[in-house]
């Protein structure tokens, strides 16, 4: 898909608090002013998830977390649903082939099914990109 890419949630969350942040999320944050995010519907659980976790850590206050929401909402970013017993069985054998969990498997696969670069920090998720033919998103273009 032109313009498209898949953001993983390493990269969203890098966003967030200042002593996760990398040139490499703010280029792809920064690229989002010119093509759409893809995420996986589990992407939504995973960056509530973060900040619940932040929260509790006393890393975040709640506002804090409602103004990441709000800033996110702003953002070209879409969920993609799909029905889960037409995936579950390719994100098993993805994630037993590249040796990933469930949730990095169904980032890879939405980028493997749209075509587009997968934007992540995860050394695990690159590796398996690599593997796959996806290609990881360059800061540099």
């Amino acid at each position: 898909m032109a313009n498209h890419l898949v953001v993983d949630t390493t990269v969203v969350m890098a966003w967030c608090f200042e002593d996760e942040t990398s040139p490499y999320a703010d280029a792809v944050l920064d690229h989002l002013s010119k093509a759409t995010a893809i995420v996986p519907a589990i992407w939504t659980l995973e960056v509530v998830n973060v900040l619940l976790r932040a929260e509790r850590r006393k890393r975040l206050k709640p506002a804090d977390s409602v103004r990441f929401l709000y800033l996110l909402s702003q953002l070209p970013i879409v969920v993609e649903n799909t029905r889960a017993e037409n995936s579950m069985k390719d994100l098993l054998a993805l994630g037993r082939s590249s040796r990933l969990s469930s949730y990095d498997a169904a980032y890879l696969d939405l980028a493997m099914r749209n075509g587009c670069p997968l934007a992540t920090l995860d050394k695990k998720l690159i590796k398996a990109s690599r593997e796959t033919d996806v290609s990881i998103f360059n800061a540099s273009v």
